[in-house]
């Protein structure tokens, strides 16, 4: 029988991603949406969480596709009721906050899912399979894009806890996570700080490699023209590289992956898995990464941004 779902947050990433998935998966059923400002025809729609909990007790799984801000408290409340909780990334404003509410799940007996949805392109899986039998020797990720573009007039980004450039970085830095056969820390940043806000609007990172490999990353939302988010690499086997996102993946060369996007077919496959079994999946290591740059980084101001 497939599970009844409410979704909280009816902006750009839950009709573009969310909404598509969900109706995509035959283990879902939408059946509730939560916004003060907009509603999705056919089901039911409210203005709060509680309205919620209170009127559609039925309702077994929360999918939260809001800014990280407020997300711990939509979380507390739906784990507390005995939900299963799906967050967007990043799963919180801080580590604190989803060591907390990996607590609550585990008290209540529920599904926490803390989700990476860059984790889930096609290519993510065939990547780390290829790396696993190879030496790395130097890895780049390069993540531009132009934030004009992508978060048109949303002013939480640049807010303490919105993370700034961090929010598209953070896709890169869960795909390092999750093809790397071993763990690797952040060992140097340099963080550019636009003067009138609160969050780096570029960043570069360097990273300690057990093995001695050359990896860094450079994250700027200044990106004007084509958009760039790629990771490069070369081993002691030949080389590879992940372009637009997961998109697309090519070794030594050669296409092996073109144009395949189905991140959020598969996290929504995966929250079905989870709920099932009765397990979480709250990995925290790209949050980290996130929290160790700006704790080692050297901030430096640029120009005041607007848009």
């Amino acid at each position: 029988m497939a599970e009844k779902l409410a979704l909280v947050g009816i902006g750009k990433i839950a009709r573009d991603q969310h909404i598509p998935a969900i109706a995509g998966n035959p283990d879902w059923l939408l059946e509730a949406a939560v916004s003060r400002h907009a509603a999705v025809d056919g089901i039911d729609n409210f203005a709060t969480l509680d309205d919620v909990l209170e009127n559609r007790p039925d309702i077994g799984t929360v999918s939260l596709a809001i800014p990280p801000q407020p997300r711990f408290d939509y979380a507390a409340r739906a784990l507390k009721a005995g939900k299963h909780v799906l967050l967007e990334k990043p799963p919180g404003q801080s580590l604190a906050e989803c060591f907390t509410l990996e607590a609550l799940a585990r008290e209540h007996g529920v599904t926490l899912f803390a989700t990476w949805h860059s984790r889930y392109a096609d290519s993510v899986p065939r990547l780390k399979a290829w790396l696993a039998e190879r030496r790395l020797k130097r890895l780049k990720i390069t993540w531009k894009e132009d934030v004009r573009r992508w978060h048109p007039g949303q002013e939480w980004i640049w807010e303490p806890g919105g993370m700034g450039v961090f929010d598209p970085g953070i896709n890169a830095l869960s795909i390092l996570t999750e093809i790397l056969p071993y763990p690797v820390h952040v060992s140097q940043s340099l963080l550019e700080f636009p003067e009138n806000r609160a969050t780096p609007i570029a960043a570069q990172l360097t990273f300690a490699d057990p093995d001695g490999a050359d990896m860094s990353a450079e994250f700027d939302w200044r990106q004007q023209g084509p958009q760039t988010w790629d990771i490069e690499m070369e081993t002691d086997r030949g080389s590879a590289k992940l372009s637009m996102g997961g998109e697309w993946l090519e070794i030594d060369g050669a296409t092996v992956i073109q144009g395949s996007n189905h991140e959020y077919a598969n996290l929504y496959a995966r929250m079905a898995d989870l709920v099932r079994t009765g397990a979480s999946d709250v990995d925290l290591s790209p949050m980290i990464h996130v929290c160790d740059a700006f704790s080692l980084g050297r901030r430096v101001t640029t120009d005041a941004f607007e848009f």
